[in-house]
């Protein structure tokens, strides 16, 4: 008896040690949401990118393009070779305003007030940050800026909504070189 116990014991002992197995999940995931997320960006880029190039049309100005993704003409020029464009921790003191592509204000430059930049080291929309690098002291760039250049999906949580493309107008003041470049 005391034999049979023993062996009951031990083979229980032997089918309950055994190594856990992985559970298979509840749900699948699929790539589904990430193509229609795709899809729709593209459709949105098209369409910003459409009312930008007949904007452009309409204005007959000199507009380049950027490499990062935005378009520009200069109302005031400096082709002094001596002053330079911003680099890194540079402080550049400019003024700008924002408009939606339809050309009413929606923040003025008095509204915004002059604004002090450490480059590349504080937080600015891309657009702008990547647009006052192409700026020299004095030079006035009027700058179109597609939504994911601008505020993106999010806006400004107060004037600017959710994928709005939009036209800055800025003007550097003075740019101040970082001492350690």
């Amino acid at each position: 008896m005391m034999n049979k116990l023993l062996t009951l014991v031990f083979v229980l002992l032997v089918f309950s040690c055994k190594t856990p197995e992985a559970r298979q999940p509840v749900s699948v995931k699929t790539g589904s949401f990430i193509d229609a997320s795709v899809e729709r960006n593209k459709k949105l880029n098209a369409k910003e990118q459409h009312a930008i190039e007949q904007l452009m049309k309409q204005q007959e100005e000199n507009y380049m393009a950027s490499e990062s993704g935005f378009w520009y003409y200069y109302n005031n020029k400096i082709d002094i070779d001596t002053l330079k464009t911003p680099d890194f921790g540079d402080i550049v003191n400019y003024n700008y305003n924002v408009k939606s592509l339809n050309g009413s204000v929606i923040y003025s430059t008095e509204v915004i007030k002059t604004q002090t930049y450490a480059m590349d080291k504080q937080e600015l929309f891309t657009g702008l940050r990547e647009g006052l690098k192409l700026m020299k002291t004095g030079e006035t760039v009027t700058f179109l800026f597609p939504s994911q250049k601008a505020y993106g999906y999010y806006g400004d949580a107060n004037k600017i909504g959710r994928n709005t493309p939009l036209i800055c107008e800025v003007t550097v003041n003075s740019i101040t070189q970082n001492q350690t470049n």
